[in-house]
């Protein structure tokens, strides 16, 4: 069935909502919630309604009905004060209140395109100039070193993605002067500006970097490197690969302070990523929901803006790989999410690793390998693409090379901001691994590490329940079992497991659900 309305299209059996000529990635239970609303818009929907439709009776908090709701209206443009499609009755309930039209054929809703209203302006990026490093030697020939350091950082800052850099030549202006940075921000339209140093002694180097607000003057971070100068350009190459993987989740940390100043109703488009983002780092599942109300409300500021709906995929895919959600409901809001992502930069690693996790948990995780991979050879820094070819390669039973991911994305996961909240996924990596190894002492202990470092991690749980069972540890998984049953999956059963994660081997899924089967569970 297609419900028409206003200028959208919601077709219940594609499982897509459409506004115009674009689709809408909408989260499984908001997509139910809203057909449910439209189907039933004759009359009131009490919160028993929606609880016996969509949660099948389970226990479901007001808060959590409340947040379901709200991120209805925002795929629709509507919201909590306007009501123009969804209307809350006082202790009664809510209704749909939009006219629509019902289409059981296959045609097309809305043609027309031409007549549509311009788009929004594109996301405003934040802005970065690198100055000229100083050379503080008293060499002149380091002159040309801490230039090619400038110069290089410069270089590999404009392939990111989301930033925007200040070109060389105006920055390097100011080579030799004193500089005050506010002064420097305003002329070069740069919210922040880094600076540094280089000091040599003998044949060591020392390379000095500082990132400041340019609308404070304050420090955002700082570091400084101690090498020896053996080969001057592998030097600067490390050294800009450090720098460069550093600041990026400093200058998302700091968007994210600055937007949490704004009152949520006031974001633009990059605000909401960058507070999502932050949500999301936590793999908390009522962050997770948040976060995908202010992904959902990016794409609609900003149809053209890749990173909101590369990140509105990962957010809808990650309620699979937590246990929350069906991938069969799931699927078709993260893949058009994800390609639509793609579409729009091709050069954004998230687009690739966004497209990549959604064919994984379609148990699809050898398809997914050469997405992630694309996404690591546009950054090699990317901890969490490492992360998620990890557990790809432990789904085919590639236990070995996912280790050295792991140990990879552990490496990078200070300086990546999706992972460096994540200290967990690497040790959780670590247990999977070990698992397909038939390791199962340690992969319990890299479990047991994995929930410490990162408590609502509800995936790093599961191999904690098989690795203790298997491994002889059968009290600890039956404690296991039930601890993750009531933080976490009350609604796990054997059957789920079968349906849902993507082992490939058959003998890798029989072991992982004896585990769960010696721990107790049905």
């Amino acid at each position: 069935m297609r419900y028409l309305f206003e200028d959208f299209v919601l077709d219940t059996d594609r499982r897509e909502l459409q506004r115009g000529e674009s689709l809408i990635a909408v989260a499984p239970q908001v997509f139910d919630l809203l057909a449910y609303l439209i189907r039933h818009r004759e009359r009131v929907v009490t919160k028993d309604d929606l609880v016996a439709a969509i949660w099948e009776g389970r226990a479901v908090s007001d808060s959590a009905l409340t947040t379901r709701i709200n991120a209805a209206r925002v795929v629709l443009g509507d919201s909590g004060e306007g009501q123009r499609l969804i209307k809350t009755l006082l202790r009664k309930g809510v209704r749909f209140v939009g006219e629509v039209q019902e289409q059981t054929a296959v045609t097309e809703a809305r043609t027309g395109a031409e007549h549509s209203a311009p788009g929004p302006a594109p996301t405003e990026k934040p802005s970065i100039a690198v100055l000229p490093f100083n050379n503080m030697s008293g060499d002149p020939e380091q002159g040309f070193f801490a230039d090619g350091m400038a110069e290089d950082i410069t270089t590999a800052l404009s392939k990111v993605r989301w930033l925007s850099v200040a070109a060389r030549n105006s920055a390097f202006a100011y080579k030799g002067k004193a500089v005050d940075v506010r002064e420097v921000g305003r002329d070069l339209d740069a919210r922040y500006v880094l600076e540094g140093s280089v000091r040599k002694a003998s044949n060591q180097v020392r390379i000095t970097a500082q990132l400041l607000d340019s609308t404070t003057g304050h420090h955002v971070w700082a570091e400084h490197y101690d090498r020896e100068l053996a080969d001057t350009f592998a030097v600067q190459d490390e050294i800009t690969e450090q720098v460069v993987a550093a600041i990026g989740p400093q200058l998302y940390t700091a968007e994210d302070l600055r937007a949490k100043r704004k009152a949520p109703d006031r974001f633009d488009a990059g605000e909401c990523v960058v507070r999502a983002l932050a949500l999301l780092n936590s793999r908390a599942r009522a962050d997770i929901e948040a976060a995908r109300v202010l992904l959902n409300n990016a794409v609609l500021i900003d149809p053209g803006y890749a990173k909101a709906h590369s990140l509105l995929s990962f957010a809808i895919t990650l309620g699979v790989h937590m246990g929350w959600d069906k991938i069969g409901d799931a699927a078709a809001a993260a893949s058009a999410a994800a390609h639509q992502a793609l579409q729009l930069d091709a050069d954004d690693p998230w687009s690739h690793l966004a497209v990549g996790y959604v064919l994984a948990w379609s148990r699809r995780p050898a398809d997914a390998v050469p997405k992630y991979e694309k996404a690591l050879a546009l950054d090699p820094t990317f901890a969490t693409a490492h992360w998620l070819l990890g557990l790809s390669l432990n789904y085919l039973g590639r236990a070995d090379a996912a280790f050295a991911h792991a140990d990879k994305a552990a490496s990078l996961s200070a300086r990546d901001l999706f992972a460096r909240g994540n200290a967990g996924v690497a040790n959780n990596l670590r247990s999977m691994s070990c698992f397909i190894r038939e390791r199962y002492r340690e992969g319990s202990e890299y479990a047991r590490r994995a929930i410490i470092e990162s408590p609502n991690l509800s995936a790093a749980w599961r191999p904690l329940v098989v690795n203790c069972a298997l491994g002889g540890e059968l009290e600890e998984a039956v404690k296991a079992l039930g601890l993750l049953k009531q933080r976490f999956l009350p609604h796990l059963t054997l059957k789920w497991i079968d349906d849902e994660l993507p082992y490939v081997r058959a003998g890798d899924r029989q072991r992982y659900l004896e585990g769960f089967r010696l721990a107790g569970l049905d």
